[in-house]
C-alpha cells in the first residue's frame, strides 16, 4: 500500500506540469489515469481515501506552494509555522480528491464494475471527480485554483468544451478519459470505449475557435499599467510618497502622450492607503489629467464607507461620472478572518486584512460604447459569479496584485485562469497587474498581448467589446453538476438493485 500511496503522491505532483507556464496538458489526463488505475485495484474505501488524499496533497503542495512566500516573506510568519500552515492548507484541499477516491472505490465494488464495464466505471469516476472539484470551489467560500479543467485551454482538444460546460465540466471530461484508458478491457471491449472517447474529443475539437459571441460597439483604446512595486516597499511609510508619485507619473505619461488612450488602468490597491488618507488634491490631479485628455482612469484603491467598513475597490475618474466597484469575493486569511481564526492574525502582518464584501450585483462601468465588468484579483476564479454581469457587460477587466507571491507559478497560473474565463463568457479579459501578468485575452482564449513579469511597463491595446451569451454564460455550472449528480444517483440506485440481485431477491 505504501508504494501505491507514493505513486499517487508523485502522480499528483506531476500534474502541475499540465498547467501554465509548462502547458503539458496531456499530463493532466495521464496523472488522473494513474490515480484511476490505483483506485481500480483498491478493495476498501479507506484505500481510496488514502490514494485520493496522497494524489491531492502532491498536486497542491507542488502547485500552490507559492502561498508560503506571502506568509513568510511578506506576512512575517516564522519559517516553520509558515511551512506548517501551507502543509495544513494542502492537506485540507486534498480532502476533496480523497472523498472522490473513497466514494469511487465503495460504489465500484457495490456495482460490481469490472474491466468489461469500462465506460460505466469511467463515468462514475468522472462524476465524482467533477463534484469534488466543484465542492472545493464553493465550501468555505471556495478555492478552485488548479481545478483540472484549467489545464485544458487551447490547443487542448477539450478546450472547446469550456464555453459550454465550464471548467468543472472539462475537468470531469478529463477524468472520464483518464479512467477510460485504464479501466477498459481493450481486447474485449474496445469499441464502446473508443466510441466514448471520440464523442468527447471530436466535439471539443470542433468547438475550438467557435464564435459564440459577436463584436459590439466601437473599439476602446486602453493602457494597462504594470506598476511593479516591490511588496515589502509598497507598504513602507518611508516609500509612501514615492509610490504615489510613481502612480501619478505613469498616469501623466499616458494622458499627455501624443495619442492618449480612452482608458488608463492601474492595478489592484495601487494606492497603498485609504482614500481619505491620500494627500489633499491627489485624486483631483489624477482626475484632471484624465478629463483634459478626454479619457478615463481606473485604479485600485481602499475605501471606507460611513459605517467604517473597508473595501478593496476600484474607482474611475475622468470624462465619465465617478464609478466604483467593490470586491465581492474576499480571500480568507488575507482579506478577512473566518470565525475562530483570529489567532492567525496574531502571527502575521497583512495590511488591510479586515475588509467587507461588496454588493452582489454591481453595474459594469461605462466607457464609450463599452460596459466593463470588473473583478479584483482572485475573483476571476469564480466563473459562476462573473457571468452575473452578463449579458450587459461587453468586456471583463481584472485588477490584480500578485506581488505577495514573488516570482512563482502564481502569475502564469492566474493568466491561464483568465483564459478560461474569457472562453466561458465569450468576452475579452483585460488584466492590469502590479508584477504580472498584464495582458489582453481574446474571447477564444488567445493571449494576444502580454507584458514581461516583474518589469514596470504599459500595455497599449485596442479592444472590441462582445455581446451575446455562450452556453456556459446562460446555464453556468448547472449542466455539468446536474449530469454528474445524475450519474452518481444512478450508481447508488443501481447499487441497491445489484445487492438485491446477488441475494436472489426480486
Amino acid at each position: 500500500m505504501r508504494r501505491r500511496v507514493l505513486a499517487a503522491l508523485l502522480a499528483g505532483g506531476a500534474s502541475v506540469f499540465a498547467f501554465a507556464p509548462f502547458g503539458l496538458f496531456p499530463l493532466a489526463v495521464l496523472s488522473l489515469a494513474v490515480l484511476a488505475w490505483l483506485l481500480g485495484s483498491a478493495t476498501r474505501w479507506r484505500e481510496g481515501l488514502a490514494l485520493g488524499f496522497a494524489w491531492g496533497f502532491g498536486a497542491f503542495a507542488a502547485g500552490v506552494s507559492w502561498l508560503y512566500v506571502a506568509l513568510e516573506r511578506y506576512g512575517g510568519m516564522p519559517m516553520a509555522l509558515a511551512a506548517l500552515a501551507i502543509a495544513l492548507f494542502c492537506a485540507y484541499l486534498a480532502l476533496y480528491p480523497a472523498l472522490a477516491g473513497a466514494l469511487f472505490v465503495a460504489l465500484r465494488r457495490r456495482l460490481g464494475l469490472q474491466p468489461a464495464h469500462g465506460v460505466r466505471a469511467a463515468m462514475l469516476f468522472a462524476a465524482l471527480w467533477l463534484l469534488s472539484e466543484w465542492l472545493r470551489g464553493v465550501v468555505f467560500t471556495g478555492f478552485p485554483w488548479l481545478a483540472i479543467g484549467y489545464s485544458q485551454t487551447p490547443p487542448s482538444p477539450l478546450g472547446g468544451w469550456l464555453a459550454v460546460i465550464g471548467v468543472y465540466g472539462v475537468g470531469g471530461l478529463s477524468a472520464f478519459l483518464a479512467a477510460l484508458v485504464v479501466m477498459t478491457d481493450w481486447r474485449a471491449r474496445a469499441w464502446p470505449a473508443a466510441l466514448a472517447a471520440v464523442l468527447v474529443l471530436a466535439p471539443g475539437v470542433a468547438l475550438l475557435g467557435r464564435a459564440w459571441t459577436a463584436p459590439a460597439g466601437a473599439p476602446l483604446q486602453v493602457a494597462l499599467v504594470q506598476t511593479n512595486f516591490e511588496q515589502s516597499l509598497k507598504w513602507d511609510p518611508d516609500h509612501f510618497a514615492s509610490v504615489l508619485q510613481a502612480n501619478l507619473d505613469l498616469v501623466r505619461e499616458q494622458f499627455l502622450s501624443p495619442d492618449p488612450p480612452a482608458v488608463v488602468v492601474l492595478p489592484e490597491t495601487t494606492l497603498p492607503t485609504l482614500l481619505e488618507r491620500l494627500p489633499e488634491g491627489y485624486l483631483d490631479w489624477l482626475g484632471q489629467l484624465a478629463r483634459e485628455a478626454g479619457g478615463d482612469l481606473v485604479l485600485g484603491v481602499f475605501r471606507r464607507d460611513d459605517a467604517g467598513h473597508i473595501y478593496n475597490a476600484a474607482l474611475s475618474l475622468g470624462r465619465a461620472p465617478v464609478q466604483q466597484y467593490a470586491k465581492q469575493h474576499l480571500v480568507p486569511f488575507g482579506e478577512y478572518s473566518p470565525p475562530l481564526f483570529g489567532w492567525f492574525y496574531r502571527l502575521v502582518d497583512i495590511p488591510m486584512s479586515d475588509q467587507t464584501r461588496g454588493a452582489r450585483d454591481q453595474a459594469p462601468m461605462r466607457f464609450g460604447d463599452q460596459r466593463v465588468a470588473l473583478n479584483i484579483c482572485y475573483e476571476d476564479l469564480f466563473g459562476a459569479e462573473l457571468i452575473r454581469a452578463l449579458p450587459e457587460a461587453t468586456l471583463l477587466l481584472n485588477l490584480s496584485n500578485l506581488a505577495w507571491y514573488g516570482d512563482s507559478l502564481a502569475q502564469p497560473q492566474h493568466l491561464q485562469i483568465a483564459r478560461v474565463r474569457a472562453l466561458e463568457t465569450g468576452r475579452p479579459m483585460l488584466r492590469s497587474t502590479n508584477t504580472g501578468m498584464t495582458a489582453l485575452v481574446q474571447p477564444d482564449g488567445r493571449v494576444t498581448d502580454v507584458l514581461p513579469g516583474f518589469e514596470r511597463g504599459v500595455l497599449r491595446v485596442e479592444v472590441l467589446g462582445y455581446q451575446g451569451l455562450t452556453p456556459y454564460a446562460r446555464w453556468g455550472d448547472r449542466l455539468a453538476i446536474g449530469a454528474a449528480m445524475l450519474v452518481v444517483a444512478a450508481g447508488f440506485a443501481a447499487g441497491g438493485g445489484f445487492r438485491r440481485a446477488r441475494a436472489g431477491r426480486p
